[in-house]
């Protein structure tokens, strides 16, 4: 399977139907964001690896997921941040809602030591704690500069900080603040 034929199963399989033991409604649109691991509002079953192939590439495994599509997560208290990207030089505005109200709707862990596991569609993956996503005020952006961004670029959703106010990452090179902030997200894992 060529990689455009592999993205585009796993993009068409991610929201699959919810069983009825589950808590909480999948939305109407397809899954953008899987969260497993230690949360209590979950809204589909266990892993599929027939049908779940980019995950089952990734290595993921679970019992019992949340997911979210587009209008569930812009329906959230929207944050907005201006950080300069490293791509580019300039300054961005990016906006959706805060990690930690991303995870509430998944019924997620909220102890500061908690490890979340933040992967992206490539299969980069970042480990930050609950502690450091607070303080660093993690947004999942839905839109850049006004627009949804689109898979192809940094989106459709991308875990990020505003790095120009956050005076450990203000510190560092430009090219070494977004090391935490996975572009094209689509998982998150809650430790236990």
């Amino acid at each position: 399977m060529n990689k455009r034929e592999f993205f585009g199963a796993a993009l068409a399989t991610a929201a699959l139907p919810a069983t009825a033991a589950n808590k909480m409604q999948p939305g109407k649109g397809p899954a953008l964001l899987t969260i497993t691991g230690a949360i209590t509002r979950p809204n589909r079953g266990a892993l599929d690896p027939a049908l779940d192939q980019m995950m089952a590439k990734h290595k993921l495994a679970f019992s019992r997921a949340c997911t979210l599509d587009f209008a569930a997560l812009t329906r959230l208290p929207a944050q907005t941040i201006r950080p300069t990207l490293e791509y580019d030089g300039k300054p961005h505005t990016l906006r959706g809602p805060l990690l930690l109200d991303v995870l509430a709707q998944a019924g997620a862990r909220t102890d500061p030591g908690t490890r979340l596991a933040l992967r992206a569609v490539d299969g980069y993956a970042v480990a930050v704690t609950l502690k450091q996503a607070r303080a660093q005020r993690f947004i999942i952006a839905t839109h850049l500069d006004g627009q949804p961004m689109a898979l192809g670029g940094l989106g459709p959703l991308w875990a990020v900080i505003d790095a120009d106010r956050v005076p450990d990452m203000a510190a560092l090179p430009l090219n070494q603040r977004f090391g935490a902030c996975p572009w094209a997200l689509y998982h998150i894992d809650v430790g236990a």
